[in-house]
C-alpha cells in the first residue's frame, strides 16, 4: 500500500493495523539522549506531512514549524547554553506563559516529583546534587544532541481552541516519529528563550514561541533511555454513563 493513497474511512482496520497504530503511540517516550545519526529531510517532511492531517476549528492549521539540523541547531543551542550558564543573565529571560500551575495540588505535585527522581536516579544524580540538576536541564537546550531541532510557533491572535489543536498536532508528529522508528522529546524548557529564538529564527513579533522538540534515533545505551513512565488506570480518570 503506498501511504500516500487515499484511505477508505469506511473500511475497517485490520488486527495488524491496529496493533501498529496502538504500538506507535504506546512506545513513544520522552528521549534525553540521541545517537548523532542523521534523519534524512525526507523524513522529516513525510512525519511533518502526515501530522498535519490534525484536526483544528475551522481547519485553521495553527502550526508553524522551523526546523534545525548543522550549522543552524548549534547556532541556537550556543546562544541559549551562554545565557543558562550566567545567573544573572538567566534572570532576564522569563517565560512568555506558565505552562505550570502555581500552586501544586495532589495529585500533580506527586508526579511531578516521582518522574524527576526517577530520572535523576537513573543518572545517578543526588538530591543535593543542584548542580547535577541543572547540567541535566540544561541539555534540552542541546536538544539531548538529536540531530533534528523543531521550534514551534504560533500566531499570537489565536486563542485557546488553537492551544487544543496544536497539542493534537505535537502529538501526531511524535506518534508519526515512532512509526518510523525516530523518538522524540517535546521541550516546554525552550519557551524561556523565546526572544533569543525570535533572533536566531527571525521570527516577526506576531509569532509566539510554543515549545520545542528533539528529533533523532535513541540511544539505547543511554540510562536515561531507561525511563518509562507510569499513567494511571482507566478507572481513575474516566467516569461511564449509560443511564
Amino acid at each position: 500500500m503506498n501511504p500516500n493513497d487515499p484511505i477508505d474511512p469506511t473500511a475497517p482496520p485490520t488486527t495488524a493495523e491496529t496493533a501498529l497504530v496502538d504500538a506507535a503511540i504506546t512506545g513513544r517516550r520522552s528521549i534525553r539522549a540521541f545517537q548523532p545519526t542523521p534523519v534524512p529531510r525526507a523524513a522529516v517532511e513525510d512525519i511533518l506531512r502526515v501530522a498535519s492531517r490534525a484536526p483544528s476549528g475551522t481547519n485553521l492549521q495553527p502550526w508553524q514549524v522551523h526546523v534545525l539540523t548543522g550549522a543552524a541547531l548549534a547556532r541556537l543551542s550556543d546562544r541559549i547554553l551562554a545565557i543558562y550558564a550566567d545567573p544573572a543573565e538567566l534572570a532576564r529571560h522569563e517565560r512568555e506563559y506558565d505552562y505550570y500551575p502555581k500552586e501544586w495540588t495532589s495529585p500533580y505535585l506527586e508526579r511531578r516529583r516521582k518522574v524527576g527522581w526517577d530520572l535523576y536516579g537513573l543518572l545517578g544524580i543526588a538530591k543535593s546534587d543542584r548542580a547535577g540538576m541543572h547540567a541535566q536541564h540544561g541539555r534540552n537546550y542541546r536538544f539531548f544532541d538529536a540531530p533534528v531541532g523543531l521550534i514551534f510557533t504560533m500566531d499570537r491572535i489565536l486563542q485557546v481552541g488553537s492551544w487544543l489543536d496544536y497539542g493534537m498536532f505535537l502529538q501526531n508528529i511524535m506518534v508519526a516519529a515512532r512509526a518510523r522508528g525516530l523518538d522524540t522529546c517535546p521541550q516546554a524548557a525552550f519557551t524561556q528563550f523565546h526572544r533569543v529564538i525570535a533572533e536566531e529564527l527571525g521570527l516577526g513579533p506576531e509569532q509566539m514561541v510554543i515549545c520545542g522538540m528533539a528529533l533523532g534515533y535513541a540511544d539505547p545505551s543511554a540510562p536515561e533511555n531507561a525511563l518509562v513512565t507510569e499513567r494511571a488506570p482507566v478507572s481513575e480518570f474516566a467516569r461511564f454513563y449509560d443511564e
